[in-house]
């Protein structure tokens, strides 16, 4: 009789452990996965690609002395310049820093080219002006700059159809028996962009390097909603990337 009770008692506690048991090793897998769900969830929301690499390669700038000036004259007291008004009848103006080429003309008018950023060229007309103050040059009156052109160049990271990119958007121009690149018009930002086949890209026509920025991230989502281009695998970051990640995660940690 107390063999029998014992293995009814022993029986009930099992039954009633065996619930408990399982309840607390439930629990303690719905916390871990909900502490590990982030950490997953990051692999899944980094880009499919990469980010476009965008180098801007001149810009263009120009200003008015709103006054005449004597070129002759500037050749003689600024070391460097060049005037040969037999063969082009402005004045080259060359600086080191920032690297620019400026040409000046009788009527005032300046034009730099060669600078990397908006703000270098602004740099350079203005110190320009300053060297020729400084050899005996009279400047009246600080001009205005404006920015006429900026040309960069860039890289999607992916081959694209420009056949099909031909056939499915619009102001588009694409010859390839007479250049190897698609022209593509676009009209907000204003931009012309020259692509190729292998991604990279020039961009031409914008007066701001915002605008530069915002016309090839307008194309690449263009590009990519319409299926006409296929992006490279990116270099990073990589399944190591991801791997070291998750090892140096304290909540994976076990």
């Amino acid at each position: 009789m107390t063999c029998e009770l014992c293995t009814a008692t022993q029986r009930v506690n099992e039954t009633l452990i065996y619930p408990l048991w399982y309840i607390i090793v439930s629990q303690i897998d719905m916390i871990t996965n909900q502490q590990t769900m982030p950490i997953l969830s990051l692999k899944r929301s980094i880009r499919k690609y990469q980010k476009p690499q965008v180098e801007i390669q001149n810009v263009v700038a120009t200003a008015d002395l709103n006054q005449p000036l004597a070129l002759n004259a500037i050749r003689e007291v600024t070391p460097g310049a060049t005037f040969n008004p037999e063969r082009f009848p402005g004045l080259v103006y060359k600086l080191k820093k920032p690297k620019t080429t400026t040409l000046l003309f009788s009527s005032g008018k300046m034009v730099c080219t060669g600078a990397k950023s908006a703000r270098a060229a602004r740099t350079a007309i203005a110190r320009i002006i300053s060297e020729l103050k400084g050899n005996g040059v009279v400047i009246i009156a600080n001009p205005t700059v404006e920015i006429q052109n900026i040309v960069a160049s860039g890289d999607l990271y992916g081959t694209i159809d420009l056949e099909n990119v031909a056939e499915r958007l619009f102001r588009t121009m694409y010859e390839p028996e007479q250049f190897p690149g698609l022209v593509y018009r676009m009209t907000k930002p204003e931009a012309v962009l020259l692509v190729f086949a292998s991604g990279k890209i020039v961009c031409t026509g914008t007066k701001t390097e915002t605008d530069v920025n915002l016309a090839i991230e307008n194309l690449l989502d263009t590009l990519e909603l319409n299926g006409l281009i296929s992006f490279h695998k990116p270099p990073y970051p990589n399944e190591a990337d991801f791997t070291e990640l998750l090892n140096e995660t304290p909540l994976l940690q076990r």
